[in-house]
């Protein structure tokens, strides 16, 4: 068994030892969303959603949509999750589940937090899931085709382009 920590509690879990996650490490990693999911602060909305982040040695991070009444300043779960485990020092991911109340589909990250995954690479697994646990897999790259990343950032360019104001 692996041994995981959860929001600095180190705890066993059969199958997140790999990239690849065991149907059991899929259903924990769910579950941990769907707790996060209770911390939520949308009084507007009332929108619940919670994200689970497991990185590569296996440290799952957690994090939930909080909202404020000047609305553009509000964070979203997956966004404030990969924060949180960015200021501990993470980089890299292996899967993120998100969670919401939405009974009749699979949450889904809104395109601001997809671009903000990206960041962080393509080939990583995205868990969209309902509050029964049932559960679509997806990656990075399917949930944002076609995308500007970081790499983009360093391709030649044309740097002649007059400045015309």
């Amino acid at each position: 068994m692996e041994q995981v920590k959860i929001n600095g509690e180190l705890v066993h879990v059969k199958g997140y030892g790999s990239r690849h996650l065991s149907q059991d490490a899929v259903k924990e990693l769910i579950q941990q969303s769907q707790e996060a999911k209770k911390q939520a602060y949308c009084p507007y909305s009332k929108f619940r959603v919670g994200a689970a982040l497991l990185t590569l040695d296996n440290c799952v991070i957690t994090g939930c949509n909080v909202e404020n009444a000047c609305y553009n300043l509000g964070v979203c779960a997956e966004r404030n999750a990969i924060s949180k485990a960015v200021s501990e020092g993470y980089r890299s991911f292996k899967a993120i589940a998100i969670a919401s109340d939405l009974n009749d589909q699979f949450i889904s990250p809104c395109g601001g937090c997809r671009q903000f995954m990206r960041e962080f690479g393509l080939n990583w697994n995205v868990y969209l899931s309902k509050p029964d646990g049932s559960h679509l897999k997806m990656t990075v790259n399917e949930l944002l085709p076609v995308s500007f990343g970081p790499e983009d950032l360093s391709m030649d360019k044309v740097f002649d382009i007059p400045n015309e104001y």
